[in-house]
């Protein structure tokens, strides 16, 4: 067996036309440009690429970006006031608070801040209650890049095992309640689950989203499972030891090139979905 290789960098790029055409339609037909805006707080240089990454795209497919870059000492309520300040802005249709913040500051304060029609990151408590209940939201972005990623390389999901290892709330939480309005049967698991090779060797669908390089040991994974790693850290590693698992897998998405782009695109994908609401 050769695993069947979702290659989220094809897909994305694929989408990102689609994506400008749609764009162009939108202006042609009298509406305003998309604008996506993407906050940074602090010096940290890997949130500064992200950032740049997710402006790269929104350059590409033809949205406006407006970039706001807040110094380190920054605090909740100097925060508050900027996102009070987009929300307010009739020419922003999206807001991304870049994750993590500095330590001074309540970031869930700061996510639940961002108005309900712009939350295009899917951060809100209440966008998650909205898409966890089937409801219409934006999800949160990685999760519902690789559901866009599993539909279009056709994976079935309707009553399969997934087990999602890792509990944030704006990654494994949302990847489970999605996975579980698919259909799937869903266990959650985190870094203090006991026995979890156990529990992961029983999953048709596995989704590393923890948080910890090769936290999860290809040995525990199934022969003809499905292999999803939402983990990218140094040396181009993920969340699962992929040693042999291109032999005895049914799918697996490559790290890096597989969910990071996807996130990506959900990203500029929802933008665009609240400019259209917004008309």
């Amino acid at each position: 067996m050769s695993a069947l290789i979702l290659d989220g960098k094809a897909l994305a790029k694929s989408r990102e036309q689609k994506l400008h055409t749609a764009v162009e339609m939108l202006t042609a037909n009298g509406s305003r440009k998309p604008v996506l805006a993407t906050i940074l707080v602090g010096n940290d240089p890997a949130s500064a690429t992200y950032v740049q990454m997710k402006v790269n795209a929104c350059g590409r497919v033809g949205i406006g970006s407006m970039r706001v870059d807040m110094p380190q000492s920054t605090t909740t309520e100097g925060l508050l006031e900027v996102i009070d300040r987009l929300n307010n802005d009739a020419d922003v249709c999206g807001i991304l608070l870049q994750h993590p913040v500095p330590e001074q500051i309540d970031e869930r304060a700061c996510f639940d801040a961002i108005a309900i029609e712009k939350d295009v990151d899917g951060v809100t408590t209440q966008g998650f209650g909205l898409m966890s209940m089937g409801e219409d939201a934006f999800g949160s972005a990685t999760p519902a890049g690789i559901m866009t990623l599993l539909e279009h390389y056709d994976i079935d999901l309707s009553g399969k095992h997934a087990v999602v290892v890792g509990r944030s709330p704006i990654l494994g939480k949302p990847m489970a309640a999605m996975l579980l309005n698919a259909n799937a049967t869903v266990t959650i698991c985190h870094s203090r689950t006991k026995d979890l090779a156990t529990l992961i060797s029983q999953a048709d669908i596995v989704v590393g989203a923890v948080g910890q390089p090769e936290l999860i040991k290809a040995a525990w994974i199934k022969d003809g499972a499905v292999v999803v790693d939402a983990g990218y850290h140094p040396g181009g590693i993920g969340d699962i030891e992929k040693i042999g698992l291109e032999q005895r897998v049914a799918a697996l998405t490559p790290v890096p090139g597989g969910v990071g782009p996807m996130t990506i695109n959900a990203l500029i994908s929802q933008t665009l979905a609240s400019a259209e609401r917004r008309g």
